[in-house]
């Protein structure tokens, strides 16, 4: 009962900022009128985006208004630098999740490794140390020189950064097993490979699930800046292209929806991770 009123509570506080962020921002925007355009072509010359000392910033209603178009139409295709946000999400979706699922396929048994290993752990963390802080954004021109094709060099982007949290945090719970555990299972004779599955993995993986789920969020935040880079297609692409048209509205709709897809894929994992969690 408590934790359903905690909850509760929770959730009024959450709408009340929320309808007070809206309030303050539409009065804002009111206050310093709605956005009227130029040419696009004159506005460039230019360098503005708004006439007669009005705002340029849209209010919510307008961004509400914008962000309906784009539900009731998420899938259309009027060319390349015209795609629903649909389409583009499905895009950014699907190379993040390539790109994140190779990252797991590699760190959990590289992690069980060097959790269960003390030789192994010593030799892999000056690598791992060194290449850890390289900002993932680094390695975009090296992917692109080496491969030639910007949807697999934004994957091997998403590959890279999605790596170390799951690396770090899946050596982290190997190492951080009960050792009573362990030593029945050695005084039961539990194969090194069975030992690894019936007792490490179950102990590890609400840490392992951490790993992953501070992976999915790295992921998803920079495949909206690798696409900024490349174009072509994706809801980062989508973002720069709309800047470049001067549409701050579409902007603000493309953060919000990326933020709610974001916030999506942290609930699934966060949610997985309650499934494998358990009390000792």
């Amino acid at each position: 009962m408590k934790t359903a009123s905690l909850t509760g509570r929770a959730a009024v506080v959450s709408l009340a900022l929320l309808f007070s962020f809206l309030v303050a921002w539409h009065l804002v925007t009111r206050d310093t009128g709605t956005a009227q355009r130029m040419d696009p072509e004159y506005a460039k010359l230019m360098g503005a985006t708004a006439t007669q000392g009005k705002s340029a910033m849209p209010g919510p209603i307008d961004v509400g208004t914008k962000l309906w178009e784009h539900l009731r139409r998420p899938f259309y295709d009027n060319g390349p630098n015209d795609k629903g946000v649909g389409i583009q999400l499905a895009f950014s979706i699907a190379r993040v999740l390539t790109g994140y699922l190779l990252a797991i396929l590699v760190a959990v048994p590289l992690g069980f490794l060097i959790g269960m290993s003390p030789l192994m752990s010593k030799a892999l963390d000056p690598f791992i140390q060194v290449l850890k802080p390289i900002s993932p954004l680094a390695w975009m021109p090296l992917a692109l020189y080496t491969i030639k094709d910007s949807s697999l060099s934004a994957i091997f982007v998403i590959f890279i950064c999605s790596l170390w949290p799951t690396l770090i945090n899946t050596a982290f719970g190997v190492a951080s097993v009960r050792r009573e555990w362990l030593n029945v299972a050695k005084t039961l004779e539990v194969g090194t490979f069975r030992r690894a599955f019936t007792i490490i993995l179950p102990a590890a993986a609400p840490t392992i699930l951490t790993g992953m789920r501070i992976s999915i969020g790295i992921a998803w935040l920079v495949i909206v800046a690798a696409e900024m880079l490349v174009g072509g297609t994706g809801i980062g692409y989508f973002v720069w292209n709309e800047w470049n048209n001067l549409s701050i509205t579409n902007v603000i709709t493309a953060i919000l929806v990326i933020g709610i897809v974001g916030m999506l894929l942290d609930l699934m994992l966060a949610r997985l991770a309650r499934l494998v969690t358990f009390p000792e």
